[in-house]
């Protein structure tokens, strides 16, 4: 497996006593429609989450904000210790964010785009951290095509390398396996459990079970912006996670859940 040859030194700000993710009390609405409420939820290091739950359940808004995408309403989020409310351009120094937005330009190629996110975080041998991740994510045919002409796999897989790039600490991403052929899956479920660079600590969203089960060392179930169950496979066994996906999400049939 390739990876990079030089990783940058840790941020001074890395505090690896305090949790990966912390969050208190978080609530975020839109309008009068509440997405988050009095939210409550940790990470610890070397962890991986999966947060299970349906659409309009408040997964999205969860991981932009944890991104520094969205501003919550109220509550308090720290990141390897760091307040994301004052402390959000430290913040985004540790972490990779995979959305339903890939965030790349169109107009210009896979490569330019991960160039201009290398040159961003000011990183040092950009076009190896390039060739590595375009490498490990099977697109570095692809690098030098413009990205409106890609596939939204192709897009899909660009945007997890653009994730990957800067050497995260910690991966946020949200269903990052929607458009992934099988080959990718393989690749994502691979980078997920056993890591890559730095990046072993991970917060996931999917609607997939399955996946959620195979995955995380945790899994919590989010229904109506509040987290209604955290287990594990371990402590609980799957039938019990199944039983608590069942009882709050609804009817589950296959490997996709309703």
């Amino acid at each position: 497996m390739s990876t990079f040859t030089e990783s940058p030194a840790a941020p001074s700000e890395v505090r690896p006593r305090a949790p990966a993710i912390e969050i208190k009390g978080l609530t975020k609405s839109f309008g009068r429609t509440p997405v988050l409420r009095n939210l409550d939820l940790q990470i610890r290091w070397n962890e991986v989450l999966t947060v299970l739950g349906p659409n309009g359940s408040g997964k999205t808004t969860l991981i932009k904000i944890l991104a520094t995408l969205t501003k919550p309403d109220s509550g308090d989020i720290h990141i390897a210790g760091l307040d994301v409310a004052r402390s959000g351009q430290g913040v985004r120094r540790l972490i990779g964010v995979v959305t339903h937005d890939p965030l790349m330009y169109d107009d210009l190629t896979a490569y330019e785009n991960l160039r201009f996110t290398a040159r961003m975080f000011g990183l040092d041998r950009h076009g190896e951290r390039i060739e590595a991740v375009a490498e490990r994510m099977g697109v570095a045919a692809r690098l030098h095509q413009r990205v409106g002409t890609l596939s939204h796999g192709l897009k899909k897989r660009f945007s997890i390398a653009k994730a990957l790039l800067p050497d995260p600490y910690i991966l946020l991403m949200d269903e990052p396996e929607s458009g992934l052929d099988q080959e990718a899956l393989a690749i994502l479920e691979d980078i997920v459990s056993n890591g890559f660079g730095r990046a072993h600590t991970v917060l996931m969203t999917t609607h997939n079970l399955e996946r959620g089960l195979a995955l995380g060392h945790r899994t919590a179930i989010l229904v109506g912006g509040r987290i209604a169950y955290e287990g594990t496979l371990e402590v609980d066994g799957a039938s019990t996670v199944r039983d608590a996906y069942f009882e709050y999400v609804g009817r589950y049939t296959g490997a996709n859940p309703t």
